[in-house]
């Protein structure tokens, strides 16, 4: 008899097959003594199955580079390689092995719960997750010791693809299932910004996470249907609900292959207003997602990932030579380059400091200013990139005016450095700053006056408006982008941007979902920076617009004070 599980939607499509069930590796371990004659042995063992996975690895990333996924995969790839040779995990292994006499396995473990205790510090929820990363290598290096390193199942004669079942999925994994006719991912774990969900949406692969104990719930070769558009599990459907499945399958195949043609088609409203379609990168790897979409330039350059993961900081030339790269290839299209947005939380070239409340603490600007060396050689790097390309440089978490102030004067002194140095850079380069505290929402004219741009990053507004973890499982629910209060703050910021004519945009997940395009044209967004796999579905929208017809409706939407109310009034706007 067919029952329904529901999870969180991260990847659209439908997938329909058979399950397929990855063992988790980590809950097999166990404890044992190892004699002191056998320590050197069971070193050995650990450094065998780090050279068998650093292996592995290397050829799954060469398998990975003739993929349209081949950046996000290859990046993750890049990072759990630089994992098996990070002292803090492998080393420190090595010496609970030599030091406790313990078992390989068991020692990797202990030493992954310590490391993930430290990312479990991190607010932000994207570097957070990153604990991810930590705990995949080790199920590697795990189920190489133990002797299983798993096989997936040949193309099956019934027609039907493989459901891929496991309490996690790393990026390694998911490069190996290319040749094994994957049709859907479905996790105990995970959420938006997870490896499985970034992953699967990168490969255009249905997926469900956040299932919890799923894997204890399907057996091995069971029929299951992935509907990750409404993030549902079917188990066990019978034949009338296996062709209703199929039908919404070609339904949403169709409409994909639509999109396809609104590639090179104006982003025009009905009424004929132009509008902005951006993207978020994360250097210069994403440049060709965004050109294969036609964007129109880039809403958000997240520098941090040039920081993160490494024993040192990357110098001027090294940072420049990664700013110059998009911006030539995005030729005389807008670049918008954040500057670094981490914080003290978050280990620095060997800063292992946490602070007792990172969501409050010294993050974003407040850590650039607080490291004013590390800030002006950034600023250096991309004043002298903006030779090359449309820069404009923005300021992540402002909130106070002499924030601002202090930036500034920063690069002022930069610009007078490299004028000195006889440096070419452009002279005018703007700056602009992110709105993502709601003290910042409410006291615009300090901004306004000092800044040339302004970007709502909705994830962290939501978060501080609502004092909510979207990350925590135990309150997501309370994540609500349509809560009276948020849209008040972003209608307000548009506003206020367009009465002293300041552009402004969304770069943060609404300005990626189809379901608050309508609502954001209606404040009068014009700039909606997201995703490129997102770039076609939203300029669907755009085209289908009337802003005149619009914006009195969404005016109204904005003077609701209830919930219910506003999610009714978005809803009706599509229809």
């Amino acid at each position: 008899m067919a029952f329904t599980i529901h999870g969180l939607a991260v990847s659209q499509g439908i997938a329909i097959g058979h399950v397929h069930l990855i063992s988790h590796a980590l809950l097999e371990v166990n404890h044992y003594h190892v004699a002191q004659k056998y320590i050197a042995e069971e070193l050995y063992r650990l450094d065998d199955a780090v050279a068998t996975v650093h292996g592995e690895l290397i050829g799954l990333k060469a398998a990975a580079s003739g993929g349209q996924a081949h950046s996000e995969l290859g990046a993750f790839v890049d990072l759990q390689i630089m994992l098996l040779a990070d002292p803090m995990l492998v080393d420190a292994a090595r010496e609970l092995v030599s030091t406790r006499r313990c078992n390989a396995e068991w020692a990797l473990v202990q030493q992954m719960e310590h490391l993930v205790e430290q990312f479990q510090q991190i607010e932000d929820p994207y570097l957070r997750e990153r604990q991810a990363d930590v705990v995949q290598v080790v199920e590697r290096l795990v189920k190489v010791l133990l002797g299983h390193p798993g096989r997936l199942p040949a193309k099956r004669r019934d027609g039907l693809g493989t459901i891929v079942v496991a309490h996690d999925l790393s990026p390694a994994d998911t490069i190996g299932f290319r040749d094994h006719n994957i049709a859907g991912f479905v996790t105990d774990v995970g959420g938006p910004t997870s490896h499985t969900a970034i992953v699967a949406r990168s490969l255009g692969i249905p997926a469900v996470v956040g299932l919890h104990h799923i894997r204890d719930v399907l057996e091995d070769d069971e029929l299951v249907i992935v509907d990750g558009t409404r993030g549902v599990v079917i188990v066990a459907p019978d034949e009338h609900i296996v062709e209703e499945y199929r039908l919404r399958r070609t339904e949403l195949e169709l409409e994909r292959s639509k999109l396809k043609r609104l590639k090179d088609t104006p982003a025009n409203t009905l009424c004929g207003e132009h509008i902005d379609l951006l993207v978020n990168i994360e250097g210069p790897k994403d440049i060709a997602a965004a050109r294969a979409v036609n964007a129109d330039g880039v809403g958000l350059y997240r520098t941090e990932f040039l920081f993160i993961g490494r024993d040192s900081l990357p110098d001027e030339d090294e940072q420049y030579e990664a700013y110059r790269s998009v911006l030539k290839t995005m030729g005389k299209r807008p670049v918008t380059i954040r500057t670094f947005d981490v914080g003290a939380d978050k280990a620095l070239n060997g800063n292992t400091r946490v602070e007792p409340n990172p969501a409050l603490g010294l993050r974003a600007v407040r850590y650039s200013l607080a490291e004013p060396k590390m800030f002006r050689t950034q600023l250096r790097a991309l004043l002298r990139a903006s030779a090359h390309g449309k820069l404009r440089i923005m300021v992540p978490m402002l909130a106070h005016a002499h924030e601002i102030d202090q930036t500034l004067a920063l690069v002022d002194r930069a610009k007078a450095e490299l004028r000195a140095e006889r440096v070419r850079f452009d002279e005018s380069v703007e700056i602009g700053g992110m709105v993502e505290v709601p003290a910042a929402a409410l006291a615009l004219g300090m901004f306004v006056r000092r800044l040339s741009f302004l970007s709502i990053g909705t994830n962290d507004l939501i978060q501080y408006t609502l004092a909510i973890d979207r990350a925590n499982e135990a309150v997501v629910h309370l994540y609500d982008p349509l809560h009276p209060a948020v849209l008040k703050l972003i209608g307000a910021t548009i506003q206020t941007g367009a009465r002293y004519g300041l552009p402004v945009s969304v770069c943060g997940e609404m300005a990626g979902d189809p379901a608050y395009t309508l609502l954001l044209l209606g404040m009068g967004l014009r700039h909606f920076s997201m995703h490129p796999a997102n770039v076609l579905e939203i300029k669907q929208q755009v085209l289908r617009a009337d802003v005149g017809e619009l914006a009195p409706k969404v005016q109204r939407i904005l003077r609701m004070d209830e919930p219910m109310r506003v999610r009714e009034a978005v809803e009706r706007l599509a229809g």
